[in-house]
């Protein structure tokens, strides 16, 4: 055993320690002078640790892609909801002609009809397979939850222009004035 301090004997003679906690201290003081620390991880350990870092992360990351997924399939869900609660019946006659994307859809309206969505107070929307008339409230509530439903909305903000993709058609076709309400 190696040798006890005066500290430790005191210690060790009124009873406070046991003499195995004393021989204990004792050994670990002489491995700290000694330099005998623990052992370095070896490359193959090191190697593990990174492994487990990057699984670590890439769970990480695709939990947080899942979790984006579910929550953008949540506000479609509660757009359609929305749409299908608060659309409008399609009751009209008259033809109204609009774009979808690249394509011209008709939709029966009637002349009540026609005139809110000239105005804008009415916006149609993707609805199943076809398109649905909502109010302006409602759209408000399907656009902040699924943009990307709304087909046509006249009551836009001016400041957002609706483009056709090339910036020289659209400069061109600007001092054109086309009325929203055009019977084709």
């Amino acid at each position: 055993m190696a040798k006890a301090n005066p500290l430790q004997e005191q210690l060790l003679k009124a009873g406070l320690v046991k003499k195995s906690q004393v021989s204990q201290v004792a050994r670990e003081q002489v491995k700290a002078r000694h330099g005998k620390g623990p052992a370095a991880p070896t490359e193959s350990q090191r190697e593990a640790e990174r492994a487990r870092a990057e699984k670590a992360e890439a769970d990480r990351l695709l939990a947080a892609e899942r979790n984006a997924q579910r929550r953008a399939e949540e506000l479609r869900a509660q757009a359609r909801q929305i749409i299908a609660d608060r659309k409008l019946p399609r009751a009209g006659e008259q033809e109204y002609r609009f774009n979808d994307g690249t394509l011209i859809r008709t939709l029966l309206v009637d002349d009540a009809q026609r005139k809110q969505l000239s105005a804008g107070a009415l916006v149609i929307v993707r609805h199943a397979d076809g398109f649905a008339l909502l109010p302006r409230v409602a759209a408000e509530k399907v656009r902040e939850r699924a943009a990307e439903l709304i087909v046509l909305d006249h009551g836009q903000s001016a400041d957002t222009p609706v483009s056709t993709g090339n910036a020289e058609d659209d400069a061109y076709y600007a001092q054109f004035q086309v009325p929203d309400d055009l019977m084709w």
